[in-house]
């Protein structure tokens, strides 16, 4: 088993007890909910006659069902209004910080509570989403639970959990061109298979991994969980403690110095034992993009789709499912594949710099005809942050649609659905049979500024060719 790693030491840190099954009871440090999976979990405190033992430690936001169009109350979909009243009345009787919309700090709870100082290295967290790895890129220890645990944690502050294995994955050497963090996820899971992380944690570290900003570094960890992984990891760093520096929850003064010591300290050992280690050249990394219906069925945008003959033969029927239910042959060039909605946004890739990257390509250029393109930003700071940098003007006077903060069409809880057998050129995280709205519906995952240049081009496109361009127009001045 691991020895000296920032899993292996967070995890004895937060060790409660041995529990007689042989799991871990595990204390969680901080407790992320939302109106999806928390309502039953409150009524089964209810039915025990239990309260919520450290209701500071829970944090709640709403995110999955709001509209990012019409937001006004009652939401049109009765359910969505009534998850919405059931989180609003919990929150106020447990006394629970609830950050609704207006309130200037609702989104996705995934990019909230790093954009607010809640997410800290050394931590524990856990949250009823399976993107809850996300925060690993603090050098916290985060994990998605289901409803039951929720109600574990809110009753006791703690989760009984099986202590993983940890698996090293190294990524050395600069990317090129057009290459984010999103093409190194999706190129790990393409090399390892959506279950070649069950048991583990990952640790990602290596040269190109150091190099990254934490928004980046979260794009990585938030798609651990695609590749099987339970969590994901980076030890905190400089890049690290710049980020949350005078950030609301941050330490100040003093508490800081002490803090980053603590942090430094967690940081896995330079002997650190590993169960496996993995190494991945970011030079060999493209733009990449799926072409069915699993994470790990993606190529590099200048690949052809694979021929079963190409494939493991565990892996053939799988392939064999996609090429019909996505309607593409093997042995064909993913680029130039049509698609008809085009969809920035996500816990994934919601953030300002992928914005930005986004607005890159936008810039200028005209969302091609009949596409539906729209941006939704993760969170209300982000929203206004790009305003303030006239993001939206680039976006709009492209042909995108300018939205409020929320999940949107990463799993279409919410107005924001494919229709029918539309395809979607999607910076969310799953690519599922039905995961946007329609049971027909087809989704192809990319990074933002891949899905700005399917928009573009009304295809799959090389945003290489579009970054390798010469600048067009100028950005629109900022708003006051």
């Amino acid at each position: 088993m691991s020895q000296g790693t920032l899993f292996d030491k967070v995890w004895d840190l937060h060790t409660v007890g041995t529990l007689p099954s042989g799991q871990t009871q595990l204390f969680i440090g901080l407790h992320l909910i939302h109106e999806v999976t928390s309502p039953q979990a409150f009524a089964m405190l209810r039915e025990r006659g239990l309260k919520v033992l450290f209701p500071q430690r829970t944090v709640a936001t709403v995110d999955h069902i709001v509209p990012t169009e019409n937001q006004a109350r009652p939401f049109v979909d009765t359910l969505a209004e009534e998850m919405m009243q059931a989180l609003e009345q919990n929150c106020q009787e447990n006394g629970i910080t609830f950050h609704n919309i207006g309130s200037g700090n609702q989104g996705i709870v995934h990019v909230i509570a790093p954009e607010q100082g809640l997410t800290q290295p050394g931590m524990t967290i856990a949250c009823g989403d399976s993107h809850t790895s996300t925060h690993g890129a603090f050098g916290a220890i985060a994990f998605g639970i289901g409803t039951s645990q929720v109600r574990d944690v809110l009753a006791s502050q703690t989760l009984a959990l099986g202590k993983l294995k940890v698996r090293r994955i190294e990524v050395n050497g600069d990317l090129g061109p057009g290459v984010y963090a999103k093409d190194v996820a999706l190129h790990t899971i393409r090399t390892l298979g959506v279950k070649g992380g069950v048991g583990y944690a990952y640790e990602y570290g290596g040269s190109t991994i150091e190099a990254m900003s934490m928004e980046e570094r979260m794009t990585l960890c938030n798609m651990s969980i695609e590749g099987g992984a339970r969590c994901g990891y980076v030890n905190p760093d400089g890049i690290t403690y710049d980020y949350l520096r005078g950030r609301d929850f941050a330490p100040k003064g003093a508490d800081w110095e002490r803090a980053v010591a603590w942090w430094n300290a967690l940081r896995s050992d330079a002997d650190a034992v590993y169960d496996d280690v993995v190494t991945l050249d970011a030079a060999t990394i493209a733009p990449t993009v799926t072409w069915g219906i699993t994470p790990s069925q993606g190529v590099g945008v200048d690949e052809a789709i694979p021929t079963p003959e190409e494939m493991a033969e565990g892996d053939r029927a799988i392939a064999q499912e996609a090429y019909a239910y996505m309607d593409l042959q093997p042995g064909v060039p993913i680029l130039g594949t049509p698609v008809d909605v085009c969809f920035i946004g996500s816990c994934t890739n919601g953030r300002i710099s992928d914005l930005r990257e986004a607005a890159k390509v936008a810039q200028g250029r005209s969302v091609a005809q009949g596409i539906k393109a729209f941006v939704v930003p993760g969170s209300e700071r982000v929203k206004q942050q790009a305003e303030a940098e006239g993001l939206d003007k680039i976006f709009e006077a492209a042909g995108f649609e300018w939205r409020e903060a929320g999940c949107s069409m990463c799993l279409a809880m919410n107005p924001d659905k494919l229709q029918g057998r539309q395809v979607s050129a999607s910076s969310s995280n799953r690519n599922f049979k039905g995961r946007q709205g329609s049971s027909s519906g087809r989704t192809l995952l990319m990074s933002p500024a891949m899905v700005a240049t399917a928009a573009i081009e009304g295809k799959v496109g090389d945003v290489r060719s579009l970054l390798s361009a010469p600048a067009i127009a100028p950005a629109p001045s900022a708003k006051a």
